[in-house]
């Protein structure tokens, strides 16, 4: 088969869809991943074929309102980031939808797996039903008892107003679809309440650990939870002596990440952070990745190692705990290699997953980025450090999440 995958976002919303395109890749089929520019040469280092969705959506996450949105600032500062966000997102989200469907139209797959960010195949899928393939990495897309949608996630409104937002969630894609339609001018009739019947019953894959998000018995056959897609990368990555010897110097060490989340105090969220391991002579490996945390010109490098990349597979093993911004992969990959963990939510489903970890019994429930402080922080990272049954609670399921294997039912949903 011809098979299309095609996500949008950060590295985070790519990696599952690169570990299932090697995947399908290996089993003998055409794999043509479409994202954005800024994956392409990621792509092209897994040995699969790239498709450029545009350049400007990288331009507007990378945007200063983007930043604010995802990484701090006020409750008023956010509310009218994401109002400017609202205001310049049209042509951007215009571009990728127009090259997705050029792409589309000219290699006529047999299949498309697709992100919640691209709403083209959801319109492919009206004239080619079962052919398409949504991926998840994100958890409640779909309604579970005493949760409300994903994006409201924060607590349970009660049964009447939970499911109520999954219908919020259904009008806003449905309404999506149909300007998206309009951009690329599509001349089918799709009514709305057909839009909608595609959504509730096209194939849906949640790449999460069950382990993490137990499926729920009352879904739908359509809908599945098959395990999260760990992205194996070819790497000539080799730890530098410094690193290995500050590992090989502390026993009980915090492995601080912020993925690729920006912020637009970088510099002050990292001078806390210090202030407090110093403060407490916790040793530290802190990963500046993306920028949301920078290596300052001085700081105590006896206590605090500061890494630019690193492959979480190798250094994980070796942590006591993680605290990170959990993103999703971050989050599964921290448990699976037993991290006592704690997460600094920045947005949307981050502050989910510092629910998840925190009911789970894996970590201390986290602070949010834009209300962070010495005052509210450092009594987290004493707990983290200090209650020894997170560790003991994320090791146990880790070892479960290591024996999770779902790629035989995960092609055959996506081939069948």
């Amino acid at each position: 088969m011809k098979i299309i995958l095609t996500s949008i976002g950060t590295q985070g919303d790519i990696e599952p869809f690169l570990a299932i395109g090697k995947m399908l890749k290996g089993k003998g089929h055409q794999v043509i991943c479409a994202f954005s520019e800024q994956y392409k040469e990621l792509t092209e280092n897994c040995d699969i074929e790239f498709a450029s969705l545009g350049k400007k959506i990288d331009d507007l996450l990378e945007s200063d309102a983007s930043r604010t949105a995802m990484g701090g600032g006020s409750g008023i500062k956010k509310f009218i980031a994401f109002i400017k966000l609202a205001r310049i997102q049209k042509a951007p989200n215009k571009e990728k939808e127009v090259k997705l469907y050029d792409l589309i139209e000219k290699e006529k797959p047999d299949r498309i797996v697709y992100h919640s960010k691209n709403i083209y195949p959801l319109l492919w899928e009206y004239k080619n039903s079962g052919k398409t393939i949504f991926i998840s990495p994100f958890p409640y897309l779909h309604y579970v008892k005493g949760h409300p949608f994903l994006v409201f996630n924060s607590k349970n409104y009660g049964e009447y107003f939970n499911k109520l937002t999954f219908k919020l969630y259904d009008f806003g894609v449905v309404t999506s679809s149909i300007i998206a339609k309009k951009w690329l001018q599509i001349n089918d009739k799709i009514s709305r309440k057909q839009l909608k019947n595609i959504i509730h019953n096209r194939k849906f894959i949640y790449t999460i650990s069950p382990s993490l998000f137990p499926q729920p018995t009352y879904w739908k056959s359509n809908v599945k939870i098959l395990g999260h897609q760990e992205l194996k990368r070819k790497t000539n990555w080799k730890p530098e002596m410094e690193l290995t010897e500050f590992i090989e110097k502390h026993e009980k060490i915090i492995f601080i990440t912020f993925g690729s989340m920006t912020n637009p105090e970088p510099q002050q969220k990292t001078n806390l952070i210090l202030e407090i391991l110093e403060r407490n002579k916790i040793p530290a490996i802190i990963n500046t990745a993306s920028g949301g945390l920078i290596k300052p010109d001085k700081f105590n490098s006896a206590l605090i190692c500061f890494v630019s990349q690193i492959p979480y597979d190798w250094i994980f093993p070796k942590m006591y705990a993680v605290i990170h911004h959990g993103g999703a992969g971050t989050t599964h990959l921290a448990v699976k290699y037993g991290c006592a963990t704690m997460i600094i939510p920045h947005i949307i489903d981050q502050f989910v997953w510092d629910n998840i970890i925190f009911e789970m019994g894996l970590g201390p429930k986290g602070v949010n980025l834009s209300k962070l402080s010495s005052k509210n922080l450092e009594p987290k990272i004493l707990e983290l450090l200090n209650n020894r049954s997170f560790k003991e609670k994320s090791t146990q399921i880790g070892n479960q999440m290591k024996k999770e294997d779902f790629k035989d039912e995960l092609y055959k949903t996506i081939i069948e």
